[in-house]
């Protein structure tokens, strides 16, 4: 899945980065609990959504030069592998995109209501 935006990729990195700034733009998450305050490798923690959603997480890679990282979470039973990645593009803007690997409803559900967090990241 790929969503293209007008902000630039190293603006849209530092939404990522910065893990209090995630629910400015994804409207699913209330806020976050994490180890670190910045994306890095063996972070963890829990979003919270609505209704009570708890999500736990593990961040496996970052690579900030590339804009990409991979994170692990888990609510009850359901367990996800999310690759999320930022592209530039050649007007200034820039790509988000996003690989889910998981049970095949929850991978066939989840990208679409990532779409619209991710349209927010790059806006």
């Amino acid at each position: 899945m790929a969503t293209v935006g007008p902000l630039g990729a190293d603006q849209a990195w530092e939404r990522y980065a910065e893990v209090a700034r995630w629910p400015t733009w994804a409207p699913s998450i209330q806020r976050v609990e994490s180890s670190t305050a910045r994306l890095e490798p063996g972070m963890t923690g829990v979003v919270h959504g609505p209704w009570g959603l708890r999500v736990a997480f593990v961040v496996d890679a970052v690579d900030e030069r590339q804009r990409t990282w991979i994170w692990r979470v888990r609510s009850g039973p359901l367990r996800m592998t999310l690759e999320h990645g930022l592209l530039a593009t050649a007007d200034g803007g820039s790509v988000a995109t996003l690989a889910v690997e998981g049970p095949a409803a929850a991978a066939l559900v989840y990208p679409e209501l990532a779409r619209v967090a991710l349209s927010r990241l790059v806006s």
